[in-house]
């Protein structure tokens, strides 16, 4: 087997391999939420929100982005293969965890008493949120393990740590809301935290490192490093957060209420439906992508490998959405939200873009430049709401869908300029061709949704997505021998 058909193959076991785990979290996820709403009820519901909210608001700043950056430096110091260096990287990790989950329990204990306030309008939460700074702890320690074996590729391990998590969660959680009601919300989190680190450090402890001394005074040193371009991803997370609050806000004053409902259920049946192949793409490739990223040449044969796999994959699937589509929504909605739609099928036709977005965006953050990914990130989110604000103002909720389709195409042309320009990024005519071809195929699939008879509609869909599926199937076998691959599974 080629080299290059080995990458292909990686690349298609982790986004198999993440993509079930993401569903397997999604299904996991909505029996939560119904047992949830039916043992406390919208007041259980809501006070769930009011404690996680200002909890990740406070992780997030305080965290310094250490988890996500050093994800960079652990696979180039794993790709080196010098011990020491893996090493010193590892302990500059583990202590900074320590350092940033300490900092967010300080400020969520000093800020208990306007945390209760702001929250629930009162102080009668204080020490609900003192107990809950342990959480702040353990999740730091919990994410830097994670981060250490996301870095080292041990991809198996981080897919069994998540999915033992997601049961152990559920099932705790669970008696305890059903004997305690709401008082049973902060012991549920708090044992949840404890499971997450049991398993992260569980699973870590496998990776052999080897025992190194290090100054303090070293640690703060070679961490500034992670916490510069850390703080340049969490700023960016911010400013994507933040647009997103704006346009709430917005839609909530134009259109009201309802239609942030509607907005809000379209993104959710979408953005959770291609997560699958987003999360795979930040789990596997981003570490990959690190470990090479010294090598021009050898990014820009990753970043097509990776487009082009996952835009094989997402195409069939964007087609089974776009005939499931109405289904879907009455499935995990109701029929009030068919209105929706058109603007979720209209949000899936700008995917194609995102993905090789998404694929490009990662150079700047293997590369290490935190200030140019910073700069990009400020401009998108600028092209991104603008775009939003004026098509809901004058489309309404379809707006949004086109805005979606304009904004990520403008995203994927400005971000494939400036990489050209800077790293010599670019790629073959033959990617082109592929990815107007998936691009039409999926467009295609977009143009049933127009015929009105129900039955016809339905049945020029399906073909669509059997034409789809044999055609990605096909490329997939092309590219790495997916026939062989699948009778090795079997076989095993």
């Amino acid at each position: 087997m080629s080299k290059q058909q080995s990458s292909y193959r990686q690349i298609f076991k982790a986004t198999s391999l993440f993509g079930g785990v993401q569903v397997f979290n999604i299904l996991i996820g909505i029996v939560r939420v119904k047992f949830v709403a039916i043992l406390l009820g919208t007041a259980g519901v809501g006070m769930i929100s009011l404690f996680n909210a200002p909890m990740q608001m406070i992780m997030s700043i305080t965290g310094l982005g250490i988890a996500l950056s050093a994800v960079r430096d652990i696979s180039e110091a794993s790709a080196s293969g010098e011990r020491s260096r893996i090493a010193k990287t590892v302990l500059t990790l583990r202590r900074w965890s320590w350092f940033t989950g300490i900092l967010g329990a300080l400020v969520t204990i000093v800020l208990s008493p306007k945390l209760s306030e702001w929250s629930f309008g009162n102080q009668e939460y204080t020490w609900a949120f003192i107990w809950l700074s342990v959480t702040m702890v353990l999740q730091a320690i919990s994410k830097g393990q994670n981060t250490l074996l996301q870095g080292s590729r041990r991809l198996k391990d981080m897919a069994k740590s998540g999915v033992i998590g997601s049961i152990i969660g559920l099932l705790t959680s669970l008696p305890l809301y059903y004997y305690y009601g709401t008082d049973g919300i902060v012991p549920a989190m708090i044992i949840t935290a404890v499971t997450a680190l049991i398993l992260s450090w569980y699973f870590a402890r496998k990776i052999e490192v080897d025992k190194v001394k290090m100054s303090y005074k070293s640690t703060v040193k070679s961490g500034m490093g992670m916490a510069k371009l850390g703080m340049s991803m969490t700023l960016a997370g911010f400013i994507t957060a933040f647009s997103a609050y704006i346009l709430n806000a917005f839609i909530s004053n134009i259109g009201g209420i309802e239609q942030v409902g509607l907005y809000g259920a379209g993104w959710g049946v979408v953005g959770q439906y291609t997560s699958i192949v987003f999360t795979a793409m930040a789990t596997d490739y981003f570490p990959r992508l690190s470990a090479i990223q010294q090598d021009n040449g050898a990014v820009k044969d990753l970043v097509k490998q990776q487009s082009e796999t996952a835009l094989l994959i997402m195409t069939p699937l964007l087609a089974l959405l776009i005939v499931s589509m109405p289904l879907a929504i009455r499935v995990l909605y109701t029929a009030e939200f068919l209105p929706v739609v058109m603007f979720a099928n209209l949000t899936i036709l700008g995917m194609h873009f995102k993905t090789i977005s998404w694929a490009m965006g990662y150079v700047y953050l293997a590369k290490g430049d935190g200030k140019l990914f910073l700069i990009m990130e400020i401009a998108a989110g600028m092209i991104i709401l603008g775009f939003n604000l004026l098509f809901y103002y004058y489309f309404g909720i379809n707006g949004l869908g086109v805005s979606f389709i304009i904004s990520y195409f403008i995203g994927m042309v400005g971000s494939y300029v400036v990489l050209n320009r800077k790293y010599k990024l670019s790629f073959q005519r033959s990617f082109y061709y592929k990815s107007l071809l998936t691009y039409v195929i999926v467009a295609v699939s977009f143009s049933t949704v127009f015929i009105e008879n129900e039955y016809l509609r339905y049945g020029t869909g399906i073909i669509v997505l059997i034409c789809a599926t044999l055609y990605s199937i096909y490329k997939l076998n092309q590219l790495m021998d997916l026939k062989s691959l699948i009778l090795k599974k079997f076989n095993k």
